[in-house]
């Protein structure tokens, strides 16, 4: 079973489309066996992913910080409390075979890059989905700076269009490390 860490938007549960999409990817990784790991941080977590994806029969893991208190409706998940943001970030990097990102706040993205930044240099997958145009700047970066330095960037980096296709590059990006 796959381990997958997806940092999806902090503010999620009050805008219905990040919601949905949320719920939509936990749903449809659950049932295709992945195990998630989520991030718990300043109180809030991405709660509509973790509910769908227990709701679908999932694993879903939790890597908190000290001020953790999940809800009720989650609160039978495994968390692990890491108080440092670093050593949290390194630890998500560390576990998840593969790193996904949904459109999300600047908090979500800022956690991503923690996490990737802190495998020094170590491919690490990640896929990020793209509704909205939401990471083109990171398409941007990824074309004119990761592509002059770091080697399988196009391999390592990728784009999804739909929660479907956000699966499907995660699986690529999975057999491709095999």
């Amino acid at each position: 079973m796959a381990v997958i860490g997806i940092f999806a938007s902090d503010k999620g549960p009050g805008d219905p489309e990040r919601a949905s999409l949320m719920s939509q990817t936990g749903t449809l990784f659950a049932r295709r066996g992945a195990q998630l790991l989520c991030l718990w941080e300043n109180g809030v977590g991405p709660l509509p992913l973790m509910t769908a994806a227990k709701t679908a029969g999932g694993v879903v893991s939790v890597l908190a910080d000290a001020d953790a208190t999940l809800p009720p409706t989650v609160s039978d998940m495994p968390v692990r409390i890491v108080p440092e943001r670093q050593a949290r970030h390194a630890l998500f990097a560390e576990e998840a075979q593969v790193l996904v990102a949904l459109p999300g706040s600047l908090a979500s993205i800022s956690a991503l890059f923690g996490s990737w930044a802190s495998t020094k240099g170590r491919a690490k997958p990640v896929v990020m989905l793209n509704r909205h145009r939401a990471f083109e700047a990171v398409r941007g970066f990824a074309g004119d700076v990761l592509s002059h330095s770091v080697g399988g960037y196009d391999r390592n980096v990728q784009f999804a269009d739909s929660v479907e296709d956000l699966w499907n590059k995660v699986s690529w990006v999975l057999e491709q490390k095999r």
